[in-house]
């Protein structure tokens, strides 16, 4: 599995890539903010979506809406629970 800066491009790409972004991964920081103004902007419907990427690429399985809450922060927020599962 990768790690550190590797896990976290992947991260990016995925997202990109699974919720179909107008912007290239390079253009997001590990610590914008997913949701809301002045982040990516992204809504409950990329939510669930993104839940079910991150499971299918990284085999991270988030149960519930606390859990997300807390790990779709920011791709760093991501990475850190991917690094830790298990």
């Amino acid at each position: 599995m990768a790690q550190g800066e590797e896990l976290r491009r992947k991260i990016k790409e995925v997202m990109v890539d699974e919720l179909m972004l107008d912007f290239d991964a390079a253009e997001i920081a590990d610590q914008t903010a997913i949701f809301g103004a002045g982040g990516l902007g992204l809504d409950s419907v990329d939510a669930l979506q993104l839940v079910v990427a991150i499971e299918k690429h990284f085999g991270l399985k988030i149960a519930d809406a606390e859990k997300a809450k807390g790990v779709l922060q920011s791709v760093e927020t991501i990475a850190q629970a991917i690094e830790t599962k298990g």
